[in-house]
């Protein structure tokens, strides 16, 4: 008799970024990118956007790591750490509405606000140049006039694997700018290889190089793809941005169990 491993999760999304969540605390989880990214896919297994494991930390309450779709790890996804937070708090690994957590960018702060919004402040944003910023991991801004238009796969694509952004490559972000606080987006997401319904660091990341090089000013409200409305707060004086937050609704969907060791890993191959 064959006994399968069991995996335990909990679906998520933040203002359209649709995340796995599983509770890893006690560092059972067996952490095979190939089954993550099988675990990730849309047909053939659960599907998301990317796989949030939370561990036990020594620094902070809790210590969240992020997987792509491609079962890559990546260092920070913003809509995602806010649902980290609100998952934190259901699974009692938090106390109250107010947290930091581990990342691999850094420690972030969070505070659940009030009914389904969640915000987070950011690592300071950094390696600002013309329409690029570090927001936890790389942005390429392209301003655009017209949203609806833009080509977010084939432009987006070749701008991720662009000789500029070589080796690990960039996120893209389309963005419509309007002063003074508003603006909207598209994204082509690294690790995901293809446009999210949104993204938080890309959030972040038009908001910041909106307030440096457009002539909007904080706090910015981003209209994400899919509809929903993250606020981008923070303090810049020229040169560099302080207490950068990212504020947005969270919803738990459904949860669920998954045979783990019968993920079709080579759909991941």
């Amino acid at each position: 008799m064959v006994v399968l491993m069991k995996v335990k999760f909990v679906k998520m999304h933040g203002a359209g970024n649709d995340f796995v969540m599983i509770d890893d605390r006690d560092g059972r989880f067996p952490g095979d990118w190939r089954r993550i990214a099988a675990l990730a896919a849309r047909r053939t297994g659960v599907g998301c956007e990317g796989v949030i494991i939370i561990q036990a930390s020594r620094k902070a309450d809790f210590m969240m790591r992020f997987y792509n779709p491609d079962g890559s790890e990546a260092e920070l996804c913003g809509n995602g750490a806010r649902c980290a937070a609100a998952f934190a708090r259901e699974i009692g690994a938090v106390r109250g509405g107010v947290m930091c957590f581990e990342t691999l960018a850094g420690l972030v702060d969070a505070e659940i606000v009030g009914g389904n919004l969640v915000k987070i402040w950011i690592p300071a944003p950094h390696d600002l140049r013309e329409d690029f910023v570090n927001s936890g991991v790389p942005h390429k801004i392209v301003p655009v006039d017209n949203l609806a238009q833009a080509d977010v796969e084939g432009e987006g694509r070749r701008i991720r694997l662009s000789e500029a952004f070589a080796p690990a490559g960039t996120n893209v972000d389309f963005v419509a700018y309007h002063a003074p606080n508003r603006a909207a987006m598209r994204t082509y997401e690294r690790g995901v290889e293809a446009e999210t319904g949104a993204c938080g660091t890309g959030a972040v990341a038009a908001a910041v190089v909106g307030v440096a090089q457009h002539g909007l000013e904080f706090p910015v409200r981003v209209k994400t793809s899919e509809g929903y409305e993250l606020v981008v707060d923070g303090e810049f004086d020229g040169s560099v941005f302080r207490s950068v937050t990212l504020t947005g609704p969270v919803k738990r969907v459904f949860e669920g169990e998954i045979d783990w060791d019968s993920l079709d890993v080579a759909v991941a191959d």
